[in-house]
């Protein structure tokens, strides 16, 4: 009897990765049904991270401050818990998604709603904090989210500002007199799937803050004030965080971690592979499927395709990918583990049909697939 792995990554604006997951094992079970299908759905430590790893019992509903400082309004967002660890995933409370197109403004937006939501994990008694930090609509180097566990900002006239992208320039001094104690107690994984810097060409600002909203004007605004706050954490607390790869991620939340808690950056797919236990389930596995929207040459550099793949190598197992659409540079995908890569597309097939289409394509795809392979 054959066992297969199908843990894909969510192929975003159309399945989740456990709708894609239950629609391959259908194409499968009707070519094999002798087989045994293990469904695993992943996530790469981006937005959906928290449904692939945390069931729904383990959700706990938080009430947070809306993501811009200039809205009184308030949202319910949801982080979980594994054992001793609460999974806490940034896009929650602080999601590019949660924001209207026409009031995004990086310039105000604020993590503050993560720093709730990490002093709700620690009034339940959680230590360890697994945070996960895609799909932001933030740039404020995590200083919202430490203005709510207690931290003051005051600019040079000595006047307090809120933590969010467009305060970062003003600030000259921070006090931690207030900072929530238990901070020192914690243990801070987090989640990645990019190595930005935080400012620099490269960093949070210039590759991300385009599409949070920022104009040219409001990129140059947020990359003095991110320079800034470097100068200030490097100034008075000797944290130099500045170009830690992953740091520029989440429009910079790792830096206030990095500078006042035992913190650190891992990617986001191992992480999830570990808590999933991954390398235990391919000690007898046959073969492992795998997928995602788009599979080119980012899907090499920290995405779930080459995290699993790379770890299925080390075990010897062949891993294929089914995925919408097939880009460029696709030919580095084959020294990392994976033997093929497979497109859900049949025949003169337009995005939109493929997208309103995907459940029912990837199950003829794993029906075709596995005649041939089982």
């Amino acid at each position: 009897m054959m066992k297969i792995i199908v843990c894909p990554d969510s192929f975003k604006g159309s399945v989740t990765s456990l709708e894609a997951a239950v629609s391959i094992r259908k194409g499968l079970a009707l070519a094999s049904p002798e087989s045994e299908v293990v469904v695993l759905p992943v996530a790469d430590g981006g937005e959906g991270t928290l449904d692939a790893i945390v069931p729904e019992e383990n959700r706990i509903v938080c009430k947070v401050r809306f993501p811009m400082v200039n809205s009184e309004r308030s949202i319910d967002a949801i982080y979980g818990t594994l054992g001793d660890c609460a999974v806490i995933e940034m896009s929650r409370a602080a999601g590019l998604t949660l924001i209207r197109e026409e009031e995004r403004n990086p310039l105000y937006a604020s993590t503050y709603g993560v720093g709730e939501l990490i002093k709700d994990a620690l009034d339940r008694g959680y230590r360890r904090i697994l945070l996960t930090v895609g799909g932001s609509g933030t740039n404020d180097g995590g200083t919202g989210l430490l203005e709510a566990l207690g931290a003051v900002f005051y600019n040079r006239e000595g006047v307090v500002v809120y933590g969010s992208g467009g305060a970062l320039s003003e600030m000259d001094r921070i006090d931690l007199s207030s900072l929530d104690k238990r901070l020192s107690e914690c243990e801070f994984t987090i989640a990645c799937d990019v190595t930005n810097p935080l400012t620099g060409p490269r960093g949070a600002t210039m590759v991300y803050g385009g599409q949070k909203g920022a104009d040219d004007q409001m990129l140059d605004t947020l990359e003095r004030g991110m320079k800034n706050y470097v100068r200030i954490l490097r100034r008075d607390f000797g944290a130099d965080v500045d170009k830690i790869p992953g740091c520029g991620a989440g429009g910079g939340i790792a830096a206030s971690l990095l500078a006042y808690a035992n913190a650190k950056i891992v990617s986001g797919i191992s992480a999830v592979l570990d808590i999933l236990k991954f390398d235990t389930l391919l000690a007898d596995a046959d073969f492992v499927i795998t997928g995602e929207g788009k599979t080119d040459i980012q899907s090499l550099f920290g995405k779930a395709v080459s995290g699993i793949a790379s770890a299925a190598k080390g075990r010897g197992v062949p891993v294929f990918v089914f995925c919408g659409t097939i880009g460029e540079g696709t030919e580095g995908i084959y020294d990392i583990g994976v033997k093929g890569i497979f497109s859900i597309a049949e025949g003169p097939c337009t995005l939109d049909y493929a997208m309103e289409n995907a459940p029912r394509l990837l199950s003829r795809l794993a029906y075709r697939w596995g005649k041939m392979y089982l």
